[in-house]
């Protein structure tokens, strides 16, 4: 059988696996398997959908629509992830309620490690609430009920989030713990022992008799009786006293106890509510920017995955001018691709930039032979944004010829500076300092005419790479 076939069967195989396990609800189960489908091909658009639906139902929107944003670069047409995009992007503010949500989970996880647990509960419920499918909140969520030991309200979460994935490792463990501490509490109903009476048995005649043990109470019953009628009679004295004097003002002191009382709770239920409000609302301003900041990388890491994909589409195809892909591989924030991303970025550029960085170099010596010095640095800080190192340097150091040309000195100065720090004891370095000690008046003309020699001297460098 042929490797490729192989790995096409391995790959089909793991994903009928993950859609078995996805249709009862085995969604960590799914994803380990969808992941190994993919790890075996990775142009499985079919397993690719399906991960992105499993993390869609467990709530972690974020990392499905990466999925399909994947898939729909593999097969832009006539492919499901298209719908699947659209339908989440159809619905006004889902998105937005989304990204909320996950705010205020990273809040809540703030608040629970500086043991503030009933703000991290408030901020959760909301998560939950604008959406109901998040399973890490909910997780989290049981997690402080038990730690308040609020064990009713985890195990109602636990269950809700056991419905959503059914063989998520956390969920278990959370239900474990659970019925752990319910073995190890205390009964509630305490037993009572029996009262067994004690009795005496002798023989009277012929007869048995059977009766209790004296207890004394008989004896006693007089001296009881006698004390109950005299504390009666003090009883009767003090109500009657205390009933007739002040019962008018008694009933007013009650009427406004209570009234204080509501009062009182009144205020410290208002107080609470107005520290939590505040505590709140000082949380929303200080991560309007780290809002904005997530918001803003989001969209770049969709808009460079895109790019990244689209380009290798053309490469393949070979129906784009490297100086094309060049210009828009530069628009890429490298940092925000995943693993995945940033390997296929680096391929493409390295396949792409050295010939585009030729062809910029080249027409900035033709333009520095002409004069254009504005062409000159328009090329060259192209090419600096590719490779800074181009050449062994000349490239850089005609750059700062051409700014010095231009009149730009401040420029000029920093690239000669930079070009003398990155390859020191080399030919450019020597010609950069030059030019920096000619500013001094410490070079005679010979040296001057050396720097203004040093852009004909790349040009027999480069003469001798095309030749070769």
């Amino acid at each position: 059988m042929d490797y490729t076939v192989k790995l096409a069967y391995q790959s089909n195989y793991w994903y009928n696996d993950g859609l078995a396990k996805a249709q009862v609800r085995d969604m960590s189960g799914a994803i380990t398997s969808l992941k190994k489908s993919l790890q075996y091909n990775r142009a499985n658009l079919a397993a690719r959908n399906l991960l992105g639906l499993v993390y869609y139902g467990r709530g972690d929107v974020i990392e499905a629509l990466v999925e399909w944003i994947l898939s729909k670069n593999f097969q832009p047409k006539d492919n499901i992830a298209s719908y699947f995009i659209s339908k989440v992007q159809e619905t006004p503010g889902e998105l937005e309620e989304i990204n909320q949500a996950v705010k205020r989970y990273n809040q809540s996880l703030e608040y629970a490690r500086q043991g503030g647990e009933d703000l991290a509960i408030i901020q959760l419920k909301k998560a939950v609430a604008a959406h109901p499918t998040y399973v890490k909140a909910y997780q989290l969520l049981a997690l402080l009920y038990i730690k308040t030991e609020q064990y009713a309200s985890a195990r109602q979460i636990l269950r809700k989030v056991h419905r959503l994935d059914a063989t998520d490792e956390k969920t278990i463990r959370y239900m474990h713990e659970l019925t752990e501490i319910r073995k190890e509490r205390p009964m509630s109903v305490k037993q009572s022992a029996k009262n067994q009476q004690k009795t005496v048995k002798y023989q009277l005649g012929n007869e048995s008799i059977i009766q209790p043990v004296p207890t004394g109470i008989k004896e006693k019953a007089s001296i009881h009786t006698v004390a109950n009628i005299a504390v009666g009679v003090l009883v009767g004295v003090a109500v009657m006293w205390f009933l007739i004097m002040p019962a008018i003002n008694s009933s007013e002191k009650k009427a406004l106890n209570k009234q204080t009382v509501s009062f009182s709770d009144q205020i410290a239920e208002q107080k609470s509510q107005i520290s939590a409000l505040k505590t709140e609302l000082e949380t929303y301003r200080a991560s309007s920017e780290e809002t904005e900041n997530a918001q803003a990388t989001a969209a770049s890491t969709q808009d460079s995955y895109e790019v990244v994909m689209n380009i290798a589409e053309h490469y393949k195809s070979e129906d784009m001018s490297n100086a094309a892909m060049a210009e828009e591989l530069m628009k890429v924030n490298a940092d925000s691709l995943g693993a995945v991303g940033r390997a296929k970025f680096d391929e493409l550029t390295g396949e792409i930039y050295p010939d585009a960085c030729k062809k910029q170099y080249r027409a900035a010596k033709e333009a520095y032979d002409s004069g254009e010095y504005d062409t000159v640095i328009s090329s060259l800080e192209t090419v600096m944004q590719m490779d800074e190192s181009y050449n062994d340097g000349a490239a850089m150091l005609l750059l700062a010829q051409g700014y010095e040309k231009k009149g730009d000195q401040d420029k000029a100065n920093t690239t000669y500076q930079k070009i003398i720090e990155t390859w020191p004891d080399t030919d450019v370095a020597t010609q950069a300092q030059q030019a920096l000690d000619a500013q001094s008046g410490n070079t005679d003309n010979s040296d001057s005419k050396k720097s203004d020699d040093t852009k004909k001297n790349s040009d027999n460098d480069d003469n001798g790479d095309n030749n070769n």
